[in-house]
């Protein structure tokens, strides 16, 4: 049976650095450390796929609940041969927590306040992901760019279909 591991971002950070040189990372991963995190998972376990927890606040959503003091989050990406297939995590479900957090980012509350509205009438705790389904399937089918796997691809250089 194969196994994924999970690595918390700080551990991913010293793999990075101690395979492969990197020390340029402070708060998010890249595309080529993506890659190079799912060749140390399929060395390891034989699959390329690892989840990635406890990124650095600074990098996610103001929404994104803290996981503790230490300035890590309670969220979680999942790369699968080389690329982030999804990434989600818990969500700060009272208004006061929201309100500070655009607050400490240099964001004005009042320019959230039909988001912020709902959370007036209780808000569960909750949380979400977001699955690239074209990114998984440009994976599964070997294909060589994810527009390939996108019915109205878009980039820089193409906006409309």
């Amino acid at each position: 049976m194969l196994n994924v591991h999970t690595w918390e971002f700080e551990e991913c950070l010293e793999r990075l650095k101690q395979h492969f040189g990197r020390t340029d990372l402070v708060d998010d991963l890249d595309p080529a450390s993506e890659r190079q995190l799912c060749q140390l998972a399929e060395l390891e376990t034989g699959l390329p796929a690892v989840f990635v927890i406890d990124f650095p606040l600074t990098g996610r959503p103001f929404y994104t609940h803290p996981r503790n003091n230490d300035g890590s989050s309670e969220s979680f990406d999942l790369l699968f041969e080389g690329i982030e297939i999804t990434t989600g995590g818990q969500r700060l479900h009272r208004r006061i927590d929201l309100e500070q957090a655009l607050m400490h980012r240099g964001i004005d509350p009042n320019s959230f306040e039909t988001h912020l509205q709902v959370f007036d009438m209780g808000m569960p705790p909750h949380g979400g992901l977001a699955i690239g389904l074209e990114r998984l399937t440009t994976r599964i089918l070997h294909l060589g760019n994810v527009r390939q796997a996108t019915l109205y691809p878009r980039d820089r250089y193409r906006v409309s279909p």
